[in-house]
């Protein structure tokens, strides 16, 4: 009996709580890490023996090319973090590539990285925005709408929105259908 582990119940409430939590931090983390490949967001399934963690990048083949070394030390950092090991607990990690062409230019992660990188290049925001705009529009979405706020100019702040197309605004349907990705930029 002493060479058994035993397992803690969990109260129903503090496990969904937890989950959120990793979830939220794994989300961060993972941000922080692969946002330049164009990062889309986490699928965590739990099962006893393992956690399967699949994540989804927009610019899948640049990732694997040249950083299968770099998936290495995330999965690692990922072990350490949450205690994960061999024994009682592995992880999988898996990077998996958007399913077409169309979800790629219609994730908000991955149009918001390149509007990040358009404004740290010097590009004008007006021309960076209207860029990344007519290009999820091309692809026959509904609706866009981008918005830019802080010192982007000068010392005064303001915030400035572009919107094409149509866009569902309250309610359930918004929480539902409309992605949205925040990214935030040290400008000079």
């Amino acid at each position: 009996m002493s060479d058994e582990r035993r397992v803690k119940k969990l109260n129903t409430k503090k496990k969904f709580i937890a989950d959120g939590v990793f979830n939220a931090e794994l989300n961060c983390f993972l941000t922080k890490v692969l946002g330049q490949e164009g990062y889309a967001g986490i699928e965590v399934r739990a099962t006893s023996v393992s956690t399967e963690i699949r994540v989804r990048v927009a610019k899948y083949d640049n990732l694997m090319e040249e950083n299968s070394r770099r998936v290495r030390e995330i999965k690692s950092l990922i072990e350490k973090r949450y205690n994960f090991n061999e024994d009682d607990n592995k992880v999988d990690l898996t990077i998996r590539p958007m399913d077409d062409d169309r979800d790629r230019d219609l994730c908000a992660a991955a149009n918001v990285e390149h509007l990040k990188n358009a404004l740290l290049q010097g590009k004008p925001v007006r021309m960076a925005v209207n860029g990344v705009m007519n290009a999820v529009m091309r692809k026959r979405a509904i609706g866009c709408q981008v918005m830019v706020s802080g010192k982007v100019r000068g010392q005064r702040a303001r915030a400035q929105k572009y919107t094409s197309g149509y866009l569902i605004s309250t309610g359930q349907p918004k929480k539902e259908f409309l992605d949205c990705a925040v990214r935030h930029v040290m400008m000079r």
